[in-house]
């Protein structure tokens, strides 16, 4: 069963049936950036007491003029999350209507503002490089900035996938084989046929594999991995490449039994997001051999990065 507006949801666990046509994936998402908020939040203030993390810059209106003012760099965490998941949605639209050029021009209005069709690869390059442009732009160091917030845009992620399975967008798996079903496991873990989705879209018994549920328990347990490492002693910018290696393996995971486009490369039919996967693996494998050395101090300048060497003081020979 599926829950596309609040109003559902609450006729289905209360039996009111109450006037409440919110989308659950945009409650859904609105919740990943303030949960998430708080995490970011926490660990940005904890890098900034500790030295590793120097102020932000934000710009303030006074006296009718803009102008910038120095603040404590966790004064800007929710515009950064909030920034990277409304950049994450854009682009992940952008991209799914790039797939199909011939629907968008066929219908340009519904494809814009369809409820079907975020492209895993759109989304994150278009959530990254926003987020990379709100750092820099308020004057943070990068590879520090990046450890800070790799937890939480992993809890966002999962969060987000909740909407994803009480709306049933589409971003379900392929037909169940109840066959291999192991005899313990629930069948609403194993097939479900989204009843009522936010598509229209009939799906025949048993259903399909409710892949968001998996990719919401992934995230999360990779989520508990990154919260773990956080205080780590390597080089920054480590964890955000144990996250770009946990991200990519999640999703790897997850594609041989979701609904998705396939192309031939080199002989073997994959998705776009295997592929992007596979690349984020690898940039994650090299990040982490690079920058597995320990800090030489935690101490670091005003912009997060690690201060000049203290040189000791020349001796005269003629003393």
């Amino acid at each position: 069963m599926a829950y596309p507006y609040l109003q559902d949801l609450v006729s289905a666990a209360t039996g009111l049936h109450l006037p409440l046509p919110v989308p659950t994936f945009g409650l859904c998402v609105l919740g990943a950036v303030l949960i998430s908020e708080v995490f970011a939040k926490a660990e940005v203030r904890r890098l900034h007491s500790t030295g590793e993390l120097g102020l932000a810059v934000r710009r303030v209106r006074k006296d009718g003029q803009l102008t910038q003012v120095q603040v404590p760099p966790q004064e800007v965490v929710f515009d950064f999350v909030l920034t990277v998941v409304l950049a994450g949605i854009v682009g992940a639209r952008v991209f799914s209507i790039a797939e199909t050029p011939h629907e968008f021009l066929a219908d340009p209005w519904g494809m814009i503002f369809s409820r079907q069709g975020l492209n895993f690869l759109g989304g994150l390059l278009f959530g990254i490089g926003a987020g990379i442009v709100f750092v820099k732009s308020r004057r943070l160091s990068l590879p520090v900035a990046c450890d800070a917030f790799a937890p939480s845009l992993m809890l966002a992620y999962a969060l987000g996938r909740v909407g994803c399975q009480l709306a049933g967008d589409g971003d379900w798996g392929i037909a169940a084989d109840m066959a291999l079903k192991p005899h313990w496991l629930p069948t609403v873990l194993w097939a479900q046929t989204y009843d009522h989705n936010i598509l229209g879209e009939t799906l025949p018994p048993p259903g399909v594999y409710p892949t968001p549920l998996y990719e919401i328990l992934m995230s999360l347990a990779c989520f508990g991995i990154l919260w773990a490492l956080r205080k780590h002693p390597f080089r920054h910018g480590w964890l955000f490449a144990v996250y770009l290696i946990l991200t990519g393996l999640e999703r790897l995971a997850i594609e041989p039994i979701r609904v998705n486009t396939r192309t031939s490369l080199l002989g073997l039919q994959v998705t776009q997001a295997q592929v992007l996967s596979f690349l984020l693996v690898l940039c994650g494998i090299a990040g982490v051999v690079l920058l597995t050395r320990r800090r030489s101090t935690g101490l670091q300048g005003p912009l997060g990065r690690d201060p000049e060497p203290i040189q000791p003081p020349r001796v005269s020979s003629r003393e």
